[in-house]
């Protein structure tokens, strides 16, 4: 090509105008009216977020197309004369179809130039993305890990002379008041209870590995919950039975899906469904940013059709002491991270109300980096 050509083709799409150029942009574009207004402007790509043609979308607010109390609608009227740009990473928007739902990455600016109004970027995040996001988080987890172990070491010594003298306290007073005697060893108990699960927790040391089939375990994991968390839940079980191996340590995986079973009929209460479906899914691929990656095609879904995890916690529900419930300790979902770390895998977690499903991807057995 001739440098005459070349110019040529600059000055052509130097000469695009402005909004064209957004128009042709794959990330969703809008311009909003400040001050919960509506939608002044649209690109293609917000026509196809919508599922909606460009009329439709123009002179509705956002919860108007998202629904009342939308959290976009929320972050776009929080831009003022104090904020006049943001970002906002993995965003769930979510409403009625035909919207296509999912996580995005946000930018909003406000724009004095075009009347008052905010201009709105999305931008889908793939799953490639969202691994990133956990890998970026297991520095967190390791260090709070070694914490964990420190801390259940130093509070377990003198907890146990507490509950000594809680136990000789028993014995020695009137009958009256030997209840308060009893309620003290039992919350040292319950404290020392919490430890163990934080030794778990922060125990470092790999663990054994043998090739298994993922199917005993699971047929034993749902018989465990029939006869107790999921006893009055209705257990769905879709399996691929010509799946191969998976490298793993049967305990642990046990304590994997007996926690996520025990969690979905938490979330389901009497009379729910839980569904446990294996896969091979030859897509996921971990560590494929860095370069080749290992690929984990085993899947295991467990998913509810229970209430859904609140939306102020699923950025952090893998963090230890992250949990929706007052009596429980937010260690669970950390460990079985941590678990499924240890075997190379990964664990993500989708949820609306109505339906949460937990995804458990793992390598095969000896499967090592990527072929």
């Amino acid at each position: 090509m001739s440098i005459v050509s070349l110019q040529s083709d600059a000055q052509a799409a130097i000469s695009l105008d402005a909004w064209e150029l957004l128009d042709r942009l794959p990330d969703a574009i809008l311009v909003v009216e400040t001050g919960g207004g509506p939608v002044l402007w649209t690109n293609a790509a917000a026509e196809e977020l919508f599922g909606l043609g460009r009329t439709q979308v123009n002179g509705r607010s956002l919860d108007q197309l998202l629904g009342a109390g939308s959290t976009l609608a929320g972050l776009c009227n929080s831009i003022g004369p104090e904020t006049w740009s943001l970002r906002e990473r993995a965003l769930r928007l979510t409403g009625k179809p035909p919207l296509k739902e999912g996580l995005y990455d946000v930018q909003m600016t406000q724009d004095g130039t075009a009347g008052d109004a905010v201009v709105i970027s999305l931008r889908e995040q793939g799953l490639g993305e969202r691994l990133e996001g956990l890998t970026q988080n297991r520095g967190t987890v390791r260090t709070l890990s070694g914490l964990a172990a420190a801390l259940a070491h130093e509070v377990k010594n003198p907890l146990s002379g507490i509950r000594g003298a809680a136990q000789l306290l028993e014995t020695a007073v009137p009958a009256e008041d030997s209840e308060l005697a009893r309620l003290i060893a039992d919350e040292v108990d319950r404290i020392c209870a919490l430890l163990d699960r934080m030794e778990a927790f922060s125990d470092r040391h790999p663990m054994p590995r043998k090739p298994l089939n993922i199917h005993e375990v699971l047929d034993h994991v749902v018989r465990l919950g029939r006869a107790g968390a999921a006893s009055e839940l209705t257990v769905v079980e879709r399996y691929d039975p010509s799946l191969p191996m998976v490298e793993g340590n049967r305990d642990a995986l046990v304590q994997v899906f007996l926690n996520l079973i025990k969690n979905a009929s938490e979330a389901c209460g009497p009379g729910g469904t839980i569904t446990v479906t294996t896969a091979y899914d030859g897509s996921i691929r971990h560590g494929a940013s860095q370069g080749g990656g290992q690929l984990l095609p085993l899947t295991v879904t467990i998913a509810d059709d229970g209430s859904g995890i609140p939306e102020n916690l699923r950025a952090d529900l893998f963090e230890p002491f992250v949990s929706g419930s007052e009596t429980r300790s937010g260690l669970g979902l950390s460990l079985v991270a941590k678990i499924v770390d240890g075997h190379g895998g990964i664990v993500t977690v989708e949820s609306e109300p109505g339906a949460t499903a937990f995804r458990v991807a793992l390598p095969l057995a000896g499967n090592g980096a990527a072929s």
